[in-house]
């Protein structure tokens, strides 16, 4: 009796799943190699487009022929957006000029727009599954 209780606790928690996710994400169309591109993931909606500090991850990539490369590990499957500016003065926030309009290139998952503004949380949002998913990201 003891052996089949432990052997269907073992079957019913026992079992390991791994839920982790790997993003491979390309940026494109940048005009020129000069600076970095700075990318932030973000899960949740608060801190959205541009509070590093709310990021689930952030990474600096290297311009190489107007492309850049990053592939994101470990990340839990689930609802993610992802937000990219090309940093051309390397001074780690988005040049824009005096009425607010980006001077630097910029884009976002799903390659959705805002009026007036970045796009909301949730237009930029995707579904990130376990195993290896992609983006491909072109700057505007």
């Amino acid at each position: 009796m003891w052996t089949q209780l432990i052997l269907v606790m073992f079957l019913a928690f026992g079992k390991t799943t791994n839920q982790m996710a790997e993003l491979n994400l390309t940026v494109d169309k940048i005009k020129s190699d000069i600076g970095v591109i700075r990318v932030l993931v973000f899960n949740q909606e608060n801190g959205w487009p541009d509070d590093p500090s709310k990021a689930i991850q952030s990474a600096t990539l290297v311009i190489n022929q107007n492309q850049a490369f990053y592939t994101f590990k470990n990340l839990p499957a689930g609802r993610y957006a992802i937000a990219v500016i090309h940093d051309t003065e390397n001074k780690g926030k988005l040049r824009v000029n005096r009425f607010g309009i980006p001077q630097d290139g910029y884009g976002f998952s799903n390659n959705v727009t805002g009026t007036f503004g970045p796009p909301s949380f949730s237009k930029a949002t995707f579904s990130l599954t376990t195993g290896v998913n992609r983006q491909t990201i072109s700057l505007r």
